[in-house]
């Protein structure tokens, strides 16, 4: 597509040397020139033809001079810059153009050598002036749109504190980016058992957010089915294998809490298992069951764990956000200063040990920007 270019000149000659001087560039296809006599006829080929990038004006001319012209295009919506051709004399006029948006001026008589090098110039100005525009425009819809994702994203997750009669919960997550992969969720199976699943999509993104939803959906409706926690992680493996891409999988750790008994089940795809947090202090690292992540093989029988908490005892599910929370010195918190926090004193809520837990991170970290989610889930079993 020709770069447009509008001469704007009293001189009846001036077109045909332009046609002639520039018959190369014009005959390839690289510009193309329209031409006027003042500034009322250029204002009405500005309107004609949107493509229009570089201005070449004289300053004396009737009806409408150069001067007056540039301030009617310093208020138009358009990308268009301006090279004032004028004589030596007119070195006044001249500072005044240039006071009024004039990019760059030539003086008269025309070395059309020079007019080349500075039209190439100005449009290589304009040129790059409307590709960071565009892409600040892409950027700003591509803000609009992260912002709308993570208002959805946030919609599928559960309030983060619930108080009930024989438990209570708080959860938290920090996303690395506008979206993210991490999901938590908890929801009532029947009267007396209470489903809890922490969860990690591979990637980051819009991608790894849709994928988050699809997975914590799929997850939450077969466990309604009231099925335990190996058979409920088996299905949605084998129903969500399908609908991944090659490079996403999905760690999780599902559980199964009888708020009767305190026993608590879980199976773990590929996710960290979750520590039981005693009143005294003391910390139990329940054991991995040995399960991959989801979307990773389709046909996979999970195993389940278990454990009986007394009443005051909590349950601590976090991603790998945790100990991969990384210092700008490339330092990561590690898993075993995460069992060193939750050791180091009695945390008496759910609320107290999310809060102590991020007020460390933060403070390990020192305010570097980390590059995945960090989800925090902590339960108390109250019997």
């Amino acid at each position: 597509m020709p770069l447009e270019i509008l001469v704007v000149d009293d001189e009846p000659d001036l077109a045909l040397l332009i046609r002639q001087k520039f018959r190369k560039r014009i005959r390839s296809g690289e510009w193309t020139f329209h031409f006027a006599h003042n500034g009322v006829e250029a204002l009405e080929s500005i309107a004609r033809h949107p493509d229009i990038l570089v201005l070449l004006t004289d300053i004396n001319m009737p009806e409408m001079d150069g001067l007056t012209l540039l301030d009617h295009i310093s208020r138009l919506d358009r990308l268009l810059k301006a090279v004032v051709v004028s004589a030596y004399g007119d070195m006044d006029n001249i500072r005044t153009a240039m006071n009024r948006g004039a990019f760059d001026f030539i003086t008269k008589p025309v070395d059309f050598q020079d007019l080349e090098v500075t039209v190439e110039k100005t449009l290589r100005e304009v040129i790059s002036f409307k590709e960071a525009l565009e892409s600040q425009i892409q950027l700003s819809a591509l803000q609009r749109e992260l912002a709308a994702a993570r208002r959805i994203q946030q919609a599928f997750i559960p309030e983060s504190q619930l108080i009930a009669e024989r438990f209570s919960i708080k959860a938290h997550i920090e996303m690395a980016y506008e979206v993210g992969g991490d999901f938590y969720d908890f929801f009532m199976l029947n009267e007396h058992q209470l489903g809890i699943a922490v969860g990690d999509v591979s990637g980051k993104g819009v991608s790894a957010a849709i994928f988050m939803a699809i997975t914590r959906t799929m997850l939450r409706t077969i466990a309604q089915k009231g099925g335990s926690p190996e058979a409920t992680i088996s299905e949605v493996n084998t129903l969500l294998h399908p609908q991944s891409l090659p490079e996403v999988f999905v760690t999780v750790i599902y559980g199964i809490l009888d708020l009767n008994t305190g026993q608590f089940s879980y199976v773990t795809a590929g996710h960290f298992a979750p520590y039981v947090l005693k009143p005294a202090a003391d910390t139990l690292l329940l054991d991995r069951t040995g399960g991959i992540g989801l979307c990773m093989m389709k046909e996979f029988e999970y195993q389940s764990g278990s454990t009986q908490l007394a009443p005051g005892e909590s349950l601590f599910f976090f991603s790998d956000g945790i100990p991969e929370a990384t210092r700008k010195d490339g330092e990561q918190f590690s898993q075993e200063a995460l069992s060193q926090l939750l050791q180091s004193k009695p945390l008496h809520s759910p609320a107290d040990i999310v809060t102590s837990t991020l007020d460390a991170i933060r403070e390990f970290t020192e305010g570097a920007s980390q590059s995945d989610d960090i989800t925090i889930l902590a339960l108390t079993f109250k019997g």
